[in-house]
């Protein structure tokens, strides 16, 4: 099991901050490189997008000599941006139109995380464009054309019933209605919302979905493939633009 639980943009107006009196807080691990001076996390992150970038070429080589499968590549490609890009963000501040490309370096939305990690782990995207969307054309667009998934549930417990029944092992990205996006991840079973939470820690962070409070102030949610959707991750093989 994970324990770890740390884990809007401009122009993206829809975000809603509850009253800091409805937060709650939750037992917080110290993130990454938290109280590590600001060259050692520039240096430390400037090294996982540079083993971001090798990785993309030897899976290149490997599908293109046949000495490794699709399969090798979606795990490989959710692994490293999970346990090696996203970490140096936890605890990075959240604010509304927080925008750094810096971890732990001013502030950062929910549209702004999502666009520079997946920008930072090598795909070829505009992060102001894609951030500025709302969640609905923000999943369209992460989509590549894949199929999103809509979960509309009168409960939360229902619609968590209704992602885990609808998602496998891997990486998602989650929109929630037109007020919130995030990263949804399931792991040896269980999920996990990694974004950048406005309420309680008020920063990037991952947490367990279900107990999530931002997760059961919304009904209805976007979900598309990241780990299983083959068209991207070749554009990510290839350097192809995701428009």
């Amino acid at each position: 099991m994970l324990f770890f639980l740390f884990l809007l943009s401009l122009g993206f107006a829809n975000e809603r901050p509850l009253p800091l009196s409805e937060t709650i807080g939750f037992n917080e691990k110290v993130p990454l490189g938290l109280h590590a001076d600001v060259d050692s996390i520039a240096v430390a992150y400037a090294d996982a997008k540079g083993n971001a970038d090798r990785l993309r070429m030897r899976l290149t080589e490997g599908l293109r000599s046949g000495t490794i499968s699709y399969d090798h590549i979606r795990s490989a490609f959710a692994d490293h941006l999970v346990d090696q890009i996203i970490p140096h963000w936890y605890g990075t501040p959240w604010s509304f139109g927080g925008h750094t490309d810096i971890p732990n370096q001013g502030k950062i939305a929910c549209g702004y995380f999502i666009s520079t990690t997946l920008r930072d782990m090598g795909i070829n995207l505009n992060r102001y464009t894609l951030a500025q969307k709302s969640p609905a054309d923000e999943a369209k667009m992460i989509s590549c054309g894949a199929v999103i998934t809509e979960v509309n549930q009168d409960t939360p417990q229902r619609a968590y019933e209704a992602i885990d029944q609808l998602t496998n092992e891997g990486l998602y990205f989650i929109g929630f209605d037109e007020g919130h996006v995030g990263y949804l991840l399931k792991r040896e079973g269980e999920l996990f919302l990694i974004h950048s939470n406005y309420l309680s820690p008020v920063s990037v962070c991952m947490e367990a979905l279900e107990d999530s409070r931002v997760f059961r102030s919304f009904k209805k949610f976007h979900l598309v493939p990241i780990s299983h959707n083959d068209t991207l991750l070749q554009r990510w093989l290839d350097q192809a633009s995701v428009l």
